[in-house]
């Protein structure tokens, strides 16, 4: 074989050895996924576990497999949040002290509007829209009905001064995905696939589009479980992704900065940022703190810094509240048997 040609083999080999670190098993995190096996609900599909970016325990569940594509449901809202920060990192959106009116112009008037960017991402838009109340007027369930959903959202009215309370709602994180599709010029799914997935090496997803052709930034998201886990790898690198820069290390910084105190009403976190979670967890008498995207049925994404560690959980309880808390419980097993 020409040497060159060797070579040139020999070294790609090498960068592929470096892009890409070998899984390292830990008995102890395995022995903790499999006494899932015997869970009673039929519903558990995936947990991944990466220390340092290296998967150190996968298991699969109740027919799920590797390849198996999962609705991660509202984590699709923490992926919303990273693609808005991306478009800011490119200078598609000044900032999110900026009205929602100054990407979509045909919402001026309306009460989504005049909100400013930040107050759509913490969950404080003011809008009359509440997911546990159908008869809220922007409730999640009316806005899948609509014929137009963009002029459903800008019908919806004001039950609250912008800012002023936290109110969770898909309507809300649907506007910051139209939001992003305007300021790219694109939909937003085709803007996750170059800017997000693609530089990730996630290859097997998929996002469903509403009637008006809106990627849903509220949901109905499909990805593996480890391209779930990638993500949250490339979080916990503050947006660094092997050596790559995929969004900004201030956007990650204060996408999960803890904005809004939620422990009032949310048993599984205690604060709210930019569409993701964050909760300190005791763990052994010692308090551990974890980011995590979050997904009806339990799906989740926790990200643990002083662990180095990445678990990602793929669930279908969906509507079930067991779902939430066998996450849970799966994270703090984990955390527990963590020997790092």
């Amino acid at each position: 074989m020409n040497i060159v040609k060797l070579a040139g083999i020999i070294v790609g080999a090498a960068l592929l050895c470096a892009a890409s670190p070998p899984s390292r098993t830990d008995p102890a995190l395995d022995r903790v996924l499999a006494t899932f096996d015997q869970d009673e609900h039929p519903d558990l599909r995936g947990v991944v576990v990466l220390r340092d970016g290296r998967v150190v325990a996968e298991r699969y569940y109740n027919g799920e497999t590797a390849d198996t594509l999962h609705d991660v449901r509202s984590a699709g809202k923490s992926v919303t949040a990273l693609l808005l920060g991306i478009a800011i990192d490119r200078g598609n959106i000044r900032s999110v002290a900026d009205p929602v009116s100054a990407y979509w112009p045909e919402s001026s008037g309306s009460a989504i509007g005049d909100v400013v960017l930040s107050d759509v991402l913490t969950m404080r838009s003011g809008l009359a829209a509440f997911d546990e109340d159908p008869a809220s007027p922007g409730n999640e369930d009316k806005l899948d009905e609509a014929a137009d959903p963009l002029a459903f959202l800008r019908a919806v009215p004001r039950a609250d001064s912008p800012g002023s309370r936290y109110r969770y709602n898909s309507l809300t994180a649907y506007t910051a995905g139209v939001v992003v599709a305007k300021a790219t010029g694109g939909t937003m799914a085709d803007f996750a696939r170059s800017s997000l997935f693609g530089p990730l090496g996630i290859t097997r997803w998929s996002w469903a589009a509403d009637a008006a052709g809106y990627t849903k930034g509220q949901g109905n998201l499909s990805l593996t479980t480890r391209g779930f886990a990638t993500i949250g790898e490339m979080v916990r690198g503050k947006g660094l992704y092997r050596g790559r820069r995929i969004v900004s290390a201030g956007w990650i910084r204060d996408a999960l900065a803890p904005r809004v105190a939620i422990a009032d009403s949310d048993p599984y976190a205690d604060g709210y940022g930019y569409f993701w979670y964050s909760k300190v967890q005791q763990i052994g008498g010692k308090p551990v703190a974890v980011s995590f995207a979050s997904g009806n049925g339990g799906n989740k994404i926790y990200v643990v810094p002083s662990r180095h560690m990445v678990i990602a959980i793929t669930s279908s309880a969906y509507g079930r509240g067991y779902g939430q808390r066998r996450s849970e419980t799966i994270l703090k097993a984990i955390l527990s048997a963590d020997g790092s």
